[in-house]
């Protein structure tokens, strides 16, 4: 009996050692290492762009959450209530679910996303009266980003 007991509590304490998250290091990069020097905060990323629907930056900012970890899928952080949705150029690249809640600098090409409505008049809409087209001025529209480099900051 006290043999069946032994093995049993060696059981739980390995299964209990095993099921530890290792931490992910500081530094760690996923996909190709991002370049820091013209670096900005996530927050300040669509008064950079202006009126320019695509720019290459590096930006850092707090994952969200991992949406999907095959081809790095995730939702970051940009400050006011606004998302930006990320994802890597590349599909093989894995994220771990560990990184929500970490701050990362991730490098490539920020999009903005556009509303149809904000598109009608170029597919030769030019309607008046009730049935015009209003502009559609969502405030949680988001910004894409095509990660071709991630790397943990924090």
């Amino acid at each position: 009996m006290k043999l069946i007991t032994l093995f049993i509590s060696i059981l739980i304490a390995n299964t209990a050692i095993a099921q530890k998250h290792v931490p992910l290091p500081h530094g760690m990069i996923f996909g190709e290492k991002p370049d820091t020097i013209a670096l900005m905060p996530a927050s300040k990323l669509e008064a950079f762009m202006g009126k320019k629907t695509r720019v290459t930056t590096a930006i850092s900012g707090r994952v969200i959450k991992v949406i999907i970890e095959k081809g790095g899928w995730f939702e970051m952080d940009a400050g006011n209530n606004r998302v930006i949705t990320a994802h890597f150029t590349n599909a093989g690249i894995n994220l771990p679910r560990q990184l929500a809640g970490r701050t990362v600098i991730i490098s490539g090409i920020a999009a903005k996303q556009f509303i149809a409505d904000d598109l009608q008049h170029m597919a030769g809409d030019t309607v008046s009266g009730k049935k015009q087209h209003k502009t559609n001025t969502n405030p949680g529209r988001k910004v894409g980003f095509e990660v071709k480099g991630l790397m943990i900051d924090k």
